[in-house]
């Protein structure tokens, strides 16, 4: 609420102004010197053409006291007028009948005598307005500036709408101007709510006022819903109804989002300086290697008190490299010392478990101790329990009684399972000694096994290096004989390629005789499946036989000699067929079932080994099979089949090694 100005510039408004919720702090206003001006009620309701001016205060619209006025002329009819005077009077406001018209008066706010009212919001004050109840309505009032005038709305309606406020909002939208507002005009009433950064205005009878603070933007609020009056015209376009709300603007929300990663980032450093505080302080640097310090850390590596400080840096040092040759003698003396203290720890562990085991028989003597006297007041209940002392006892005492023996049982219980868990945990201890002894001995016997395997392999390793450099050796001898007989090896290369050729004609012909042979046999299926077919035909005819007349028998018998003399034609015809395929079978590379074998098992070994094997390692390997089968059998056997094996040289220089690969699959594309 804003406090209405005085006669003449003088003394302010008596009355309290609204509680800023932004700051609490006040709205000031300059009020305009002379004469006020103020509206009946009819002028609150939009009526600008009834005013009047008047020098004594109005029945409902004047809230302001001078101490120079005449006699308040005051309906006693109007509580609240009456009480408004009685409280700037400061007195206590009472009726007609005698009862307080305000029961929360505060004489203290109130005037006394020879000292003029004191607003708590007057200008040069910075007194916080004690605040308003919630359920009571601000009271606005008249607002007097240089070059307008504005009217608060009616109380009666309800409180202008406002949208959502955006985060830091610092800009507000102004609505409702007259069409002959200035920005001087807007500057000058809206300067009041705080310091203006930028108007931005419409010709549209609006604006965007931006401020410093967001706390300026609730006392702009404040003004939504006054009427604006330029002067004291009375034209529609020097009036207007002001409208303010809450306007987003992306300034505001950049400010507002530095804002908030400033205050994110002072809560970081809050937090790590938190956790730094909170942090264990980082051990003392280890001193740097020197004679002394050696001299001081073996001292302490011989007492027992300071021997963990003294191996840290011990270990330090020779982590840093501080260990030479110059230094290896003191280094040795002080690690000679550090393995002194082994005896000592081992005598230390045992003697800790001599106690520990002392300790587990006085706890397994105090246990039976109490379960023995657990028991006997078990007893004791029971004897108690029987007919011949359980008579006397009344009902109250059988009940307690059953009741203590119920709960000694169970703790005499839970002892007991608690002594036999001892025990069965002893017992348990002494059997994995017995069983730790076999098993040491198992794993030495293992270990001892894995380190002949060892020395085994790494033999096996030498030998077989030194075998490949005899290999390489033996081949280059041969590569310097040939040198000598090329021609003798290009004749025997002709003579081979002949013999290659020759084979690989042989192993063509011998799959065109197969595929014959497959065609054949597929014949000589479909010729049984027709003379399945006349069987049943036959079978069909002799029913016929015995049904028909004999004429029909007889015609029956021709025919059936016609289909018998069919029959042995397709079946000398295949006889006929069969025979050269025998004679191409006898042709064939593969002369015994024994050399198909090999081949077969060959061609798999080979087909693992994709880069083919030496005829060595082949044979090896059919030697496991039959032992009887020699090398030059095998190597023969290969070079027959030219489509199916081939040899290449691999390797370079002393490394080259005639190896045999598989290439079945290359000659059946070929073919």
């Amino acid at each position: 609420m804003f406090a209405e100005g005085g006669r003449g510039g003088g003394s302010g408004g008596l009355n309290q102004l609204s509680f800023d919720p932004a700051n609490n702090k006040p709205l000031q206003f300059s009020s305009a010197a002379g004469p006020r001006v103020s509206e009946s009620p009819a002028e609150n309701g939009g009526d600008l053409s009834k005013k009047r001016k008047r020098t004594n205060i109005p029945p409902d619209g004047g809230r302001n006291l001078s101490l120079d006025s005449v006699p308040m002329g005051l309906p006693i009819s109007d509580p609240t007028a009456w009480a408004t005077a009685m409280n700037n009077l400061g007195m206590a406001p009472m009726g007609m009948t005698g009862q307080p018209l305000l029961p929360d008066f505060d004489p203290a706010l109130g005037m006394m005598t020879g000292i003029p009212p004191i607003n708590p919001m007057m200008p040069g004050l910075g007194i916080v307005p004690p605040p308003i109840p919630p359920d009571m309505p601000a009271v606005k009032e008249i607002i007097h500036c240089k070059s307008c005038t504005l009217f608060p709305p009616n109380p009666h309606l309800p409180p202008p709408a406002t949208r959502e406020r955006p985060p830091g909002c610092k800009t507000v939208f102004v609505g409702g101007l007259p069409e002959n507002g200035t920005e001087q005009i807007i500057m000058e009433v809206f300067e009041q709510c705080g310091e203006v950064i930028a108007i931005r205005k419409s010709k549209k009878n609006f604006c965007h006022i931006r401020f410093a603070e967001e706390f300026m933007v609730d006392k702009a609020l404040y003004l939504s819903g006054y009427r604006i009056r330029l002067g004291s015209s009375t034209d529609k376009k020097d009036t207007g109804r002001l409208h303010v709300d809450f306007a987003q603007a992306r300034d505001d929300l950049y400010e507002w989002e530095c804002k908030q990663r400033m205050l994110a980032r002072e809560e970081r450093h809050r937090r790590r300086l938190e956790e730094e505080r909170f942090r264990p302080p980082s051990p003392p640097p280890v001193v740097h290697y020197s004679d002394h310090e050696c001299s001081i850390i073996a001292e302490k590596l011989k007492d027992d008190t300071k021997f963990s400080e003294a191996v840290q840096t011990l270990l330090t040092w020779i982590e840093r490299g501080e260990v030479n040759r110059r230094t290896a003698n003191n280094f040795y003396s002080m690690i000679q010392s550090a393995n002194s203290h082994i005896r000592r720890l081992v005598n230390e562990k045992a003697t800790h478990e001599k106690e520990m085991e002392e300790a587990k028989e006085k706890f397994k003597l105090a246990l039976s101790g109490i379960l023995v006297q657990f028991e006997q007041i078990v007893a004791v209940y029971h004897s108690a329990s029987k007919q011949k002392a359980w008579d006397h006892f009344t009902k109250a005492q059988r009940k307690n009684i059953s009741v203590w023996c119920k709960q000694a049982e169970e703790i005499r219980n839970i002892h007991n399972d608690e002594l036999m868990g001892i025990r069965r945990e002893e017992e348990m201890e002494m059997s994995d000694e017995e069983i730790e002894d076999p098993s040491e001995m198992k794993e030495t016997e293992e270990s001892a096994l894995v380190s002949q395997v060892e020395a085994l392999k790494e033999e096996n390793d030498s030998l077989r290096w030194q075998l490949d450099a005899y290999r390489n050796e033996v081949e280059l001898l041969k590569q310097e004989q040939g040198k000598a007989s090329r021609d003798e090896d290009t004749t025997k290369e002709q003579q081979l390629k002949l013999l290659q050729q020759a084979l690989q004609g042989m192993q063509q012909h011998l799959l065109k005789v197969q595929d014959e042979y497959k065609k054949r046999e597929a014949e000589l299926e479909k010729v049984r499946e027709d003379k399945l077919k006349i069987e049943t035909l036959l079978e069909t005819l002799k029913e016929q036989q015995s049904l028909a007349d004999e004429e029909d028998k007889e015609r029956d018998a021709i025919d059936c000699q016609g289909n018998e003399s069919s029959t042995s034609r397709i079946c000398a015809c295949s006889q006929e067929k069969e025979c050269p395929a025998e004679k191409t079978l006898s042709t064939s590379p593969v002369k015994s079932e024994r050399e198909a074998l090999l081949v077969g098992i060959i061609s798999t070994f080979l087909h693992v080994h994709p880069f083919g094997a030496s005829i060595e390692y082949i044979c090896s390997y059919l030697q496991r099979l039959d032992s009887k089968i020699c090398t030059t059998e095998v190597e023969v056997l290969m070079t027959r089949l030219q489509h199916t094996f081939k040899q290449e040289l691999s390797g370079v220089g002393a490394s080259l090694e005639k190896r045999w690969k598989f290439c079945g699959f290359d000659g059946l594309k070929m073919t």
